[in-house]
């Protein structure tokens, strides 16, 4: 602030401070008030000019300094640029004497060059010159030699009768031959090293697997007995001229067989669901006593939904037996139905929980997810669970039922691709496939009927049958091996192995079968002489 300003600032706050103290004090006249505000004021006012006049003096003081300092600061920037133009103006002259000398150098280098290469030109000529003689030598001995192979060639064909093409193409086809029985023989000897070292591996892990799941065989009957009291209660569940049974009967959708069996009546049906609501509802009649059609309709129709919920606790039950997780509900009621389903007599829920528990040790032997291996095992046949209206093999069924309920790709794979309807992606829908044949192939677990068992024999003879060379075939082990017996004379031993791996491929191509078909060619020559 300029210091006039300032002392006339304190003037005024000074009178106005003597007017105050003029009008508190009270008694004091107001002319010796007024003097001594004059008076305090003046004081105030030459204070406040001697602190503005020390106060410019400073400021000038500090501009001077600030001055000088950037004066020395300029001077010693300049004498660094300075210094800088001349190390730059040196090193200007080094490089500039460097580079004279370098061309001195070039030019000397020229000089050597162009001699070097006169030199190398004169003899350039003389090489051309030596090697012009050197090919005239070379075409005249070329001239000799084709003259001695034609000579050659056509004493050759006089004696052997052929031509030259006739020749060649008999050592061809000879070479051929050989390179073919050579390739055979190695892709053989391949083949078996693979079959025995993969065939090794593979008894271990099925064996292993096989051991520790070792649970019962099981096969489903189509009829349940259920016992009765007395034979007067026959009479009642047949009711007045058969309307009692005709309606169980209607109500249950399975057949009621009452006959001289003492105490005992037969219920006869193939959908297990069906039977085990009959059987439940016949045994809570007869316990109730009151039989007649409106009761039956009722009971049968309260068991119904009772065994509908079991359902889905019967397919908790199978997840937490194999330890899997976040299934789907309607996933899981699918589930709880294969316990009323049966495939060639074996059940299917215990078949499932089964081929669960194989493919998820085989897994876990060979390094792979255990818990997907364990899913796609429970899960690979409950297209047989779907209704029986919509066409179509049930493992394309249960592919498509599994991936609307958001399963692992690898599992909607695996459950597709069990019978080879559609082609596997991984490792998991193998070890799926094979736990399904182990479980099936056991002895006792599965069933069929004969008329079926005789078709697939005859179909089985025919396939093998209809190969060249073969002469007699015979299924054996109730229709799990074929032996085949083939023309020695026809057939070599390497085209032996090729017609087994044929008849395989075509079997699995064209039938339907439990577990796996053992396919064996035999090649047998005997040779006879008489002694007379």
């Amino acid at each position: 602030m300029d210091p006039m300003i300032l002392a006339a600032v304190v003037a005024v706050g000074g009178t106005v401070i003597g007017f105050l103290i003029a009008y508190l004090a009270g008694k004091k006249s107001a002319a010796s008030l007024l003097a001594d505000a004059e008076k305090q004021a003046k004081s105030i006012t030459d204070e406040a000019n001697k602190e503005a006049n020390a106060l410019k003096k400073e400021r000038l003081l500090e501009a001077k300094e600030e001055i000088q300092k950037q004066k020395r600061q300029a001077d010693s920037e300049r004498d660094s640029k300075d210094a800088k133009l001349r190390n730059l103006e040196k090193e200007l002259r080094k490089r500039e004497e460097g580079i004279d000398g370098k061309l001195e150098i070039i030019n000397k280098k020229e000089r050597q060059l162009s001699s070097l290469e006169g030199d190398l030109i004169a003899k350039q000529q003389s090489i051309e010159t030596e090697m012009a003689k050197k090919q005239a030598t070379i075409d005249s001995k070329l001239k000799e030699v084709s003259s001695v192979l034609d000579e050659q060639t056509a004493r050759l064909e006089r004696i052997t009768g052929m031509s030259r093409e006739d020749a060649k193409k008999y050592l061809v086809d000879n070479m051929v031959n050989d390179a073919k029985a050579e390739a055979a023989q190695l892709v053989k000897d391949v083949r078996d090293d693979a079959k025995v070292s993969a065939r090794k591996e593979a008894q271990r892990i099925v064996l292993q697997a096989i051991q520790r799941t070792a649970s019962d065989i099981s096969v489903e009957n189509t009829v349940s007995v259920v016992p009765i009291q007395n034979d007067e209660m026959k009479g009642r569940i047949i009711g007045k001229e058969g309307r009692n049974i005709r309606a169980f009967e209607a109500a249950t959708g399975i057949d009621l067989i009452i006959d001289d069996t003492p105490e005992a009546v037969v219920i006869s049906g193939f959908d297990a669901f069906r039977r085990e609501t009959a059987r439940v509802a016949l045994e809570r009649l007869m316990q109730d006593g009151r039989i007649h059609p409106a009761r039956i309709e009722e009971v049968v129709d309260k068991v119904r939904k009772e065994l509908e919920e079991e359902l889905v606790r019967v397919g908790e039950n199978a997840l937490m037996e194999l330890g899997i997780h976040n299934v789907h509900p309607e996933l899981v009621h699918y589930i709880g139905r294969m316990r009323y389903r049966s495939s060639y007599g074996q059940n299917l829920l215990a078949h499932s929980i089964e081929v669960g528990y194989l493919a998820g040790i085989m897994a876990n032997e060979l390094g792979l997810d255990v818990n997907l291996a364990k899913r796609a095992g429970l899960l690979h046949d409950v297209g047989k669970c779907v209704d029986r209206d919509i066409e179509g093999p049930h493992a394309l069924l249960g592919m498509e039922l599994t991936k609307k309920y958001k399963e692992h790709p690898l599992i909607v794979n695996a459950v597709g691709a069990h019978h080879d309807d559609i082609e596997m992606e991984s490792p998991i829908a193998v070890l799926v496939q094979a736990a399904d044949s182990i479980s099936g192939a056991r002895p006792g677990a599965r069933r069929e009927s004969l008329e079926n068992y005789i078709k697939r024999l005859q179909q089985l003879e025919e396939i093998a049958t209809s190969f060249d060379g073969v002469t007699k075939t015979y299924a054996i082990q109730a229709g799990r091996e074929i032996r085949v017996m083939i023309e020695p004379d026809r057939i070599d031993d390497l085209r032996a192995d090729q017609i087994a791996n044929d008849i395989a491929k075509r079997i699995e191509g064209e039938m339907e079968y439990p577990g796996q078909i053992k396919v064996v060619v035999i090649r047998e020559r005997r040779s006879f002489a008489i002694a007379k």
